[in-house]
């Protein structure tokens, strides 16, 4: 982390610290490892994009040149068939505005998810529910170029308080399965 982040963080820290005192300290101590570093990433986000929480908390990348839709979806498919998650759903958003009479970019959601994983989560902790099921979004933007998006699973797994080991690993793959998903499906691999 560099000195201004640091310093940031400091303030930060200090000052939520001066405002609701031990209650914030105890709550820190139970933290993942990697909290702050995830915490000051998502805040420098937040400030680049001038307060858009949703630009500061996704993950996103856009797809290759020549890459088509079919070609992202199939894709991510691969991946959640060969990571062992399913997909428990798509809407496509775009199509559905365009029956309607709406014109519209590419706007497709997909979800997933590890049934195992997710029971897990909401033992843990009952509000992880709403981080359920894991979503993959394919967007145009009005350049015509294609984007996907996904929730940057680090808040989650980092910023929240520390997790059983088996809990964590679980998480971990989940994670790291969304983030496959993202660096193939740009791409079209499989």
């Amino acid at each position: 982390m560099n000195t201004a982040n640091w310093l940031k963080g400091l303030l930060l820290a200090v000052g939520v610290a001066s405002l609701s005192g031990c209650g914030t300290i105890h709550a820190i101590g139970n933290l993942s490892d990697g909290a702050g570093e995830t915490f000051m990433d998502i805040w420098d986000k937040w400030v680049d994009a001038e307060g858009d929480i949703a630009e500061a908390t996704m993950w996103k990348i856009q797809v290759e040149k020549g890459v088509s839709l079919a070609d992202v979806k199939d894709s991510i498919n691969s991946v959640a068939t060969n990571r062992n998650i399913k997909n428990v759903g798509e809407l496509p958003l775009s199509e559905e505005l365009k029956a309607r009479g709406i014109k519209s970019g590419v706007i497709h959601v997909m979800s997933f998810c590890n049934p195992e994983t997710a029971r897990k989560m909401t033992d843990f902790s009952p509000a992880m529910a709403g981080f359920l099921p894991c979503r993959v979004n394919i967007v145009e933007h009005p350049d015509g170029t294609l984007w996907i998006y996904t929730m940057n699973m680090d808040m989650a797994i980092k910023m929240g308080r520390k997790m059983p080991p088996e809990l964590f690993e679980a998480t971990m793959q989940v994670r790291d399965t969304m983030w496959e998903m993202l660096q193939k499906g740009a791409k079209g691999e499989f």
